[in-house]
C-alpha cells in the first residue's frame, strides 16, 4: 500500500498481476500458450503458482520487494479457459464482449485488420482456432538464459496432466531497446494513478484513473468495469495478446519510397511516419533532426495544441496527424467522440524477437513484436484505438492553426490507416506529409503501399487478482 491522493481508491500491490503495473526490464521471455485437460490438476497447477510451491516460481504482484528476482511470472485466461475452470456461463455474460467472443471470432478479428494474410486462419500456434486457446503463462527473466531454460522445464513438466502446449513464442531484448525497425522502444504509457511510484520521474501527460486499468475501480467517465463473481471484479485487468511479424526489408524500402516522394532523407521519412525520430526524440521537441536523446523524462513532455503559432502543431506540419503516435494519444488535439485520449489508454508490454536483422546479409528469419495490450475494457481500449484511430482518418475535428484558415485544416491533413498497424491494401493506402495549405493544397501524400507487419496469432486474455486465482484454482474441485 501507498499513500493516495484523496480522489484515489488504494491499490492492494501485493492482490494485484504484476505485469499490469509494472513493467520488467529484462532480457529474455517465454509465453506458453496453453489448452487445460483436467481441471482438477490445472487447479493444482495454479495453486502451486500462486504460492510458489513445489519447485515452481511464484505469480509476480506489483508489490516490489527487496530483491529483484531473477525471473517473473504472470497468468492470465481466455474466456473459453475461464468456463474450462468452472465459471458459470452466466457469470461470464459479465465479463467484455469481445472478450468473450475471444480474438479469433471472424467479426472480431475483421474490427481489428486481422484480414488478409494476418487472418486467424493463418495464426501459428493453432491459435486461430480460440476453442482450444485457454490459458496463457509469461515467464520473463533478466538476463540469463540458463534460468529462462531451468525454469522453463519446471513449468513443462507441471503442466503435464494438466494442459497441453500449443505454442511457445520467445522474445529476446535487441541492443539500445529498439524493435526491428530500428525505433527505440517502450518510451511513452500512462502515468497510472495509485500504481507503484518508478525510479523515473512521470511526464507532463494526464494521470490516467485507476480503472482505465484494474476493474472494481473509477475510469475515466465516473463509473467502473466489473464482473461476476465478484471475486473476479477487483484488481483483474483485460488484455489483447498480439504476435506480430515484422517485414523489416519491406519497411526500409517503403521509408525509402516515402522519402523518395516526399523529398525528404529516409530518416526523416521513418520520423514522421512513427512521430518520433528513431533514437526515441519525438518529431514535436526534435521538428528538423533526430538531435541527442533527450533525458527521459522530457520524451513525452509535449502536446500537438499549443499556440502560440510558434509552438502550435495543429495541422501536424512537424508532427504528422496521420503519425504512429499521434493516432494512437492524440493528446488535446480534437478528435470526433469518444471524450479525451484517455478514455483508451492502453498498457503496453511487448518485446521483440527473432534476431537482429542485417541489411547487407538479409535472410528469411522471423521476427517481430510480441507481448500485451492492456486495459480494464478491451472494447473501449484495444479495439477501439485500433478500430477507430489506427484505421480510419476521419476522426480528427475540423480545426485551424494560430494563423487561420490559409494555412489549412486538420481535416485535410490526414489520410489513409496507420502504416504500423493499419491493413494498408495498395490499392487504398495513402499517407499524408501536412503541407500549409487551404484544404490541403500543401500536402505531399504517398499512395500505393502495401503492410508491413502481419499478425501471426492474437488472444484475449483476463489477468485475475491473486486472490481470484485462487479462488479459480479452488473452483474445478468445488464445482466437479
Amino acid at each position: 500500500m501507498t499513500t493516495m491522493p484523496a480522489d484515489a481508491t488504494p491499490i492492494d500491490y501485493a492482490d494485484v498481476q504484476g505485469t499490469i503495473l509494472r513493467g520488467y526490464r529484462v532480457d529474455f521471455a517465454r509465453h506458453f500458450v496453453l489448452s487445460i485437460t483436467d481441471p482438477v490438476a490445472a487447479g493444482t497447477l495454479l495453486t502451486d503458482l500462486v504460492n510458489g510451491s513445489n519447485g515452481l516460481p511464484k505469480i509476480t504482484s506489483a508489490q516490489r520487494t527487496g530483491v529483484r528476482p531473477a525471473c517473473f511470472l504472470n497468468v492470465s485466461f481466455t474466456c473459453t479457459g475461464l468456463a474450462a475452470m468452472g465459471v458459470s456461463a452466466a457469470d461470464l455474460a459479465t465479463f467484455d464482449g469481445s472478450f468473450q467472443l475471444g480474438a479469433s471470432n471472424a467479426g472480431v478479428a475483421r474490427n481489428v485488420g486481422d484480414v488478409g494474410s494476418s487472418a486467424p486462419g493463418h495464426w501459428i500456434g493453432g491459435l486461430g482456432d480460440g476453442a482450444q486457446v485457454h490459458m496463457l503463462v509469461s515467464l520473463w527473466v533478466r538476463d540469463s538464459t540458463e534460468v529462462l531454460e531451468s525454469v522453463s522445464a519446471q513449468l513443462r513438466s507441471a503442466f503435464n496432466g494438466a494442459a497441453t502446449i500449443l505454442l511457445e513464442q520467445d522474445a529476446n531484448a535487441l541492443p539500445d531497446n529498439k524493435v526491428h525497425f530500428g525505433y527505440r522502444d517502450s518510451i511513452s504509457q500512462p502515468t497510472v494513478l495509485g500504481a507503484p511510484p518508478t525510479k523515473h520521474a512521470p511526464d507532463d501527460q494526464p494521470v490516467v484513473a485507476t480503472g482505465e486499468f484494474l476493474l472494481g475501480y473509477t475510469n475515466e467517465i465516473g463509473g467502473s468495469y466489473r464482473v461476476s463473481p465478484p471475486q473476479l471484479s477487483l484488481n483483474g485487468s483485460y488484455a489483447a495478446f498480439r504476435i506480430l511479424e515484422q517485414d523489416v526489408a519491406a519497411y526500409d524500402a517503403l521509408v525509402q519510397s516515402f522519402a523518395d516522394k516526399a523529398g525528404v532523407d529516409t530518416e526523416m521519412a521513418a520520423a514522421k511516419i512513427c512521430g518520433r525520430w528513431r533514437n526515441g526524440n519525438p518529431l514535436t521537441l526534435s521538428p528538423t533532426q533526430q538531435d541527442p536523446l533527450l533525458p527521459r523524462d522530457q520524451l513525452n513532455n509535449f502536446t500537438y495544441i499549443a499556440p502560440p503559432a510558434e509552438t502550435d502543431d495543429t495541422l501536424g506540419l512537424v508532427c504528422p496527424i496521420g503519425s504512429h503516435i499521434r493516432r494512437n494519444n492524440p493528446r488535446n488535439e480534437a478528435v470526433v467522440g469518444g471524450g479525451t485520449s484517455a478514455n483508451h489508454r492502453i498498457i503496453r508490454r511487448a518485446m521483440p524477437y527473432g534476431p537482429p536483422y542485417d541489411p547487407d546479409k538479409p535472410d528469411s528469419a522471423t521476427r517481430g513484436l510480441v507481448g500485451y495490450f492492456i486495459n480494464a475494457s478491451i472494447q473501449n481500449q484495444f479495439e477501439f484505438l485500433t478500430s477507430q484511430w489506427s484505421m480510419t482518418y476521419t476522426f480528427v475535428k475540423s480545426a485551424t492553426a494560430p494563423g487561420g484558415t490559409p494555412a489549412g485544416n486538420a481535416l485535410f491533413n490526414i489520410s489513409g490507416e496507420d502504416v504500423f498497424l493499419g491493413v494498408n491494401d495498395p490499392s487504398s493506402s495513402a499517407f499524408t506529409f501536412p503541407g500549409a495549405g487551404a484544404n490541403g493544397s500543401g500536402n505531399t501524400t504517398v499512395t500505393g503501399f502495401g503492410r508491413t507487419i502481419t499478425t501471426r496469432g492474437g488472444v484475449y486474455c483476463f489477468f485475475p487478482s491473486i486472490s481470484g486465482l485462487t479462488y479459480l484454482a479452488g473452483l474445478p474441485a468445488a464445482t466437479g
